[in-house]
């Protein structure tokens, strides 16, 4: 897999690249000084300084009457983002009974964390345990002293409360099918002997494949495919465990978005190796079907959480990624639920540290962000002078000034700081991508849970 994935994080730096060329080259003005501080002067209203979480209370005014609160981060490896994230979800979660938190993690490895945070039965007792034990690189996105204290907070929270009124911790990625199909199974063999045997007749095909994009391409190029298996064993759990589970919603939902990851992470893969097929396309549609049978699992007018980077939850209509064709969930829920319904925050920083590694399956490292780049979203928030600060884009206000598209940092997983710019920006329409924004001017790095050892 480590081939595919590192091609499609070079097309999409690349394509990064050329956008930003194109749309500065389309603007004269870009960098002249009288329209950056046109914005910076536009902007400096909208901002609030930061310092405790009761700052943000006007922000949490306007997120807390929508269905969906998406927030951001614009690296998977700075603290100041999951803290602060945690801060956010913690207050919608007490104050205002937010139903679930759904992240840009696994569906096997999280749902573990969910089943520790509802202290369901049989649930691990030890949520670093948990975390200690996830294989899947890159382990430290969700295996890190931050995420870890949301997770006790969320616990210690939960079991104040009826079982029925506990908030769900949630991954909604399409990678770990491997990790997805070995608990499927475990899940049926304790469930229906009869319906785990016909499970593990249509799903065994597809076992030595699982979580190996580049041997099921092989499969693929001899005109093979385990797409109509997927959708059988997708039809066969949905129609069985209906009454099966029929007094236990929550095991039923974990059995089909199992055998969903299984279903979609094979489309995604397909999807990799054939040109006319989008694979970032059918990862981001999985996110958002993840998140609305959340929302229809929790039942009328729940409210949730996501966690994703910053391409993930931002409008991609006001990036280029909608012109090349590419979606988001930030996108899909805007025009699925309504724009009223959704309130987007961007996260930002202008220089720090964070945690990456130079290629995939690469050692985490501690990396240094260099200062923002020239005419980019984080040299204009740098030039508040602030620490850190928080603004709202009303719709109604006057937003011109800041309505021109400028490059946003976008570093991933995979980093290698000396060739940032303007590879890792991302042209953006910043009031248009975002409801509000977060900006910290110096952040530190993530602080990753190392991994058990083996016996």
């Amino acid at each position: 897999m480590e081939m595919t994935r590192r091609d499609r994080i070079n097309r999409t730096s690349r394509l990064a690249g050329a956008w930003l060329v194109v749309w500065l080259a389309a603007m004269p003005g870009w960098a002249r000084p009288d329209l950056d501080t046109a914005a910076l002067e536009a902007l400096r209203p909208l901002a609030t300084p930061l310092e405790s979480p009761e700052d943000l209370d006007p922000l949490l005014a306007r997120a807390t009457s929508v269905r969906l609160v998406l927030l951001g981060e614009s690296t998977h490896g700075t603290s100041e983002f999951y803290s602060w994230r945690a801060e956010i979800s913690k207050r919608l979660i007490r104050e205002h009974d937010f139903r679930f938190l759904a992240v840009e993690g696994d569906w096997a490895d999280i749902y573990r964390l969910n089943r520790y945070v509802k202290g369901l039965p049989g649930a691990e007792k030890d949520a670093r345990g948990i975390m200690q034990s996830f294989r899947r690189w890159p382990t430290w996105m969700w295996a890190n002293e931050e995420t870890l204290e949301l997770i006790e907070w969320m616990r210690v929270h939960n079991l104040r409360r009826p079982m029925e009124e506990r908030a769900g911790f949630y991954g909604m990625d399409v990678y770990g099918d491997e990790q997805a199909l070995a608990a499927l199974m475990t899940k049926l063999d304790a469930l229906d002997a009869d319906l785990a045997e016909e499970a593990r007749a249509i799903y065994g095909i597809y076992e030595p494949y699982a979580g190996d994009a580049r041997r099921y391409g092989q499969l693929l190029s001899q005109g093979r495919s385990f797409a109509p298996d997927a959708e059988q064993g997708y039809r066969l759990l949905q129609e069985r465990t209906l009454d099966l589970l029929e007094d236990n919603p929550a095991a039923r939902l974990n059995i089909l978005q199992s055998a969903r990851v299984l279903l979609n992470a094979e489309a995604h893969y397909r999807a990799m190796f054939m040109p006319h097929l989008n694979s970032w396309n059918a990862r981001a549609d999985h996110f958002f079907q993840t998140v609305e049978r959340l929302l229809e699992h929790y039942g009328a007018g729940a409210q949730g959480i996501v966690w994703a980077h910053n391409t993930h939850i931002g409008d991609a209509r006001a990036t280029p990624m909608a012109d090349q064709g590419d979606r988001n969930i930030g996108m899909a829920a805007r025009t699925t639920l309504g724009a009223q319904q959704v309130f987007s925050v961007g996260f930002g920083t202008y220089r720090g540290t964070a945690i990456a590694g130079r290629f995939w399956g690469a050692p985490p490292q501690r990396m240094t962000l260099p200062p923002g780049g020239p005419g980019s979203v984080e040299e204009l928030m740098n030039g508040l002078g602030m620490e850190a600060a928080w603004m709202v884009f009303d719709p109604k206000a006057d937003l011109a000034a800041l309505s021109a598209p400028r490059g946003h940092r976008a570093v991933g997983v995979v980093y290698n700081p000396e060739r940032e710019f303007p590879g890792n920006y991302v042209p953006t329409r910043l009031t248009e991508r975002y409801d509000a924004f977060l900006f910290f001017r110096d952040t530190r790095a993530l602080r990753p849970i190392s991994a058990r050892s083996e016996p």
